[in-house]
């Protein structure tokens, strides 16, 4: 996505200094076709259905985009779920996973007539189940089983153990037959399951897919119909070259060894994987500084702009568009932020940089803007989709003022 011609960058067919007169830094650029050559590389690698996990970048044009290429979506909240409708997508292609779903988040995605909602309690269950019979309208349902698999990734990342607070334990498939069939008002057509993000070990995938199909074999051999089962997302991408490559022609020989011959479609719900790699961020630097022997340069977009490096301890690639200095430099590079975790990279040798230099931070398109925040009263970024020699703001960015008149202050304070 991101190239060079004449030493200028350009984010597919457009200069990136068309974009910087438009728009302020910091924002983030998406590209188009890298997420569709994705998309496709994954599609036809698995050739399985596709749910594109909604939380992972939630502009409406994103996910038109992905509705375009065929993807469902995979959503987490009522938020997320009215996104992917304003967004065209079928309801009939919707799954609505997550915690926490309150009974006016369950009533709305009930009178949506989407694919499915995968309970992940047993009185999640109980709740579908009452709002069901209120509305005397049978319902299909799924449920999220936790398998107690470690993704052997990070662990703010992982939701599979069992003490995660993630799914249904395996153990409670017996109790939820036994519900399902004294209801009149559900139908279990499907099960779930996501251990976690940024898997690249193919024994892992196989655990899971062992996991589920004797899961699947469970609740069929009780007499449940089960025809949809959803082996989750947790793709592993490359944010530096000695991240691990998944290798997509083992993954599809892994799903062969276990799903052959069966009564039942399987989908993947990835997301991450899908968009990560299409986004970088721009940012300027706003100043620079040496404490105590070490060279900061601080810029406009902070931990309250990019959470990742912050909050997971994540590395993102960044390179400098000035490169003209044959002077190399051991940089910090922090974001403005009062927080001493607000550092994006702590050791990178660049060429003297200087303020009003910017700075493009990459592989941001999956939990970048989407956990942007206000923090220290500050504006949410511009968004901006490329498309050839076309782009587009798609996120209009939050100016400080609109931030501030979000407030209301009491009568009895004036």
């Amino acid at each position: 996505m991101l190239n060079y011609q004449n030493k200028q960058p350009y984010i597919e067919g457009v200069p990136l200094e068309d974009i910087e007169k438009v728009q302020q830094t910091p924002f983030y650029i998406y590209s188009q076709s890298k997420i569709i050559e994705t998309y496709n590389n994954l599609k036809n690698a698995l050739n399985t259905k596709v749910y594109f996990a909604v939380k992972a970048n939630s502009n409406q044009a994103i996910l038109k985009l992905m509705n375009s290429l065929g993807a469902g979506a995979d959503v987490v909240s009522i938020g997320e779920l009215k996104r992917a409708l304003n967004a065209g997508i079928n309801p009939s292609n919707i799954i609505f996973e997550g915690l926490g779903k309150s009974r006016n988040d369950i009533l709305f995605a009930l009178d949506s007539n989407i694919k499915l909602i995968n309970a992940e309690s047993m009185e999640e269950l109980e709740i579908i189940n009452e709002i069901s019979s209120s509305l005397q309208k049978k319902v299909n349902v799924g449920v999220r089983l936790n398998p107690n698999i470690d993704s052997e990734t990070i662990k703010k990342i992982s939701t599979g153990k069992k003490t995660d607070k993630f799914g249904i334990d395996v153990e409670e498939i017996p109790t939820i037959v036994n519900y399902i069939e004294s209801s009149s008002n559900l139908k279990l057509t499907g099960i779930s399951c996501h251990i976690g993000s940024q898997i690249s070990n193919i024994s892992v995938f196989g655990n899971v897919f062992k996991f589920m199909k004797e899961a699947a074999e469970q609740f069929i051999n009780k007499g449940i119909h089960i025809n949809h089962v959803d082996l989750g997302g947790g793709l592993g991408v490359q944010y530096n070259e000695n991240d691990l490559t998944l290798n997509l022609a083992l993954l599809k020989k892994e799903i062969n060894k276990y799903f052959n011959q069966i009564p039942y479609e399987i989908s993947f719900e990835p997301g991450r994987y899908l968009v990560a790699n299409a986004g970088i961020l721009i940012t300027s630097i706003i100043t620079t500084k040496k404490n105590g022997g070490r060279n900061y340069l601080i810029t406009d977009a902070g931990m309250n702009t990019l959470i990742r490096p912050a909050l997971y301890n994540a590395f993102h690639s960044i390179e400098p568009i000035e490169k003209k200095s044959s002077k190399i430099i051991d940089y910090s590079i922090a974001g403005p932020i009062c927080e001493s975790s607000d550092i994006f990279i702590k050791s990178i040798n660049l060429p003297e940089q200087k303020t009003g230099n910017k700075l493009i931070i990459k592989d941001v398109g999956a939990y970048g803007a989407v956990m942007a925040s206000n923090y220290n009263t500050r504006g949410l970024p511009a968004e901006i989709l490329v498309n050839q020699n076309s782009f587009a703001i798609i996120h209009k960015p939050q100016t400080i003022e609109e931030n501030i008149n979000l407030d209301l202050i009491p009568n009895w304070l004036n």
